[in-house]
């Protein structure tokens, strides 16, 4: 249980302190990049000891391919990181009123400049690369733990940045589910591609890691 406590105590900083960048501190890309990779990398080095800092579907998908955790934990981790979404979703949204601003902006994916087709690859690919460090830098054989915590928030703030004015920049299906379920509309009717995207990005990147030599 203390697992999942932690993956909903580290998705809910995650989502808590990116999305109040975008809505309430009105940050820049590089802010907001910034602040959801920094978040991450408190977050792991905090409670990623209890459960490995996965805070993120896709991340868990990637360990649940490359066989570190089990299937049990799986449902578990992708749940708590749900809840630990919808909690962070639901205090912004309630900061966001006490400030008089408005509710349909908390800080949700969506893609109004681009295609469907390049919404998805975008997110597929900014997935893959994220979670293929990951699953590099924390791997037994090939991996750094020293520096794994920094290097993953690195690397989020990166993908973030690049994607920000495409796609939102999410990589992650829990963290834009939580602003979609409070602002609906067409933010949850697009929800679908960052359910699914992230998660194709995670399968990509579970393949290519271990072909370079990540498992024992």
């Amino acid at each position: 249980m203390r697992k999942y406590i932690a993956e909903i105590i580290g998705t809910f900083v995650l989502v808590f302190v990116g999305t109040g960048t975008v809505v309430i501190a009105k940050g820049s890309t590089l802010t907001i990049g910034l602040a959801f990779g920094l978040a991450v990398t408190v977050m792991a080095y905090s409670v990623g000891a209890i459960s490995g800092g996965h805070f993120n579907p896709a991340v868990s998908l990637g360990m649940l391919l490359n066989k570190r955790i089990s299937g049990k934990d799986f449902i578990g981790y992708v749940i708590s990181q749900f809840i630990g979404a919808i909690l962070a979703s639901a205090m912004v949204f309630d900061l966001v009123h006490e400030l008089g601003l408005s509710t349909k902006d908390l800080g949700q994916t969506d893609f109004p400049n681009i295609s469907v087709g390049g919404a998805f690859v975008t997110e597929t690919l900014v997935t893959f690369l994220f979670v293929l460090v990951i699953l590099l830098v924390t791997s037994r054989k090939l991996g750094n733990s020293n520096f794994a915590g920094l290097i993953i928030g690195l690397t989020l703030g990166l993908m973030i940045i690049v994607a920000l004015n495409l796609t939102g920049g999410s990589l992650n299906p829990a963290r834009s589910f939580g602003p979609a379920l409070f602002v609906g509309g067409s933010v949850m009717a697009h929800y679908w591609l960052y359910l699914t995207a992230p998660l194709v990005g995670a399968v990509l990147a579970a393949g290519v890691s271990q072909y370079l030599g990540s498992e024992e």
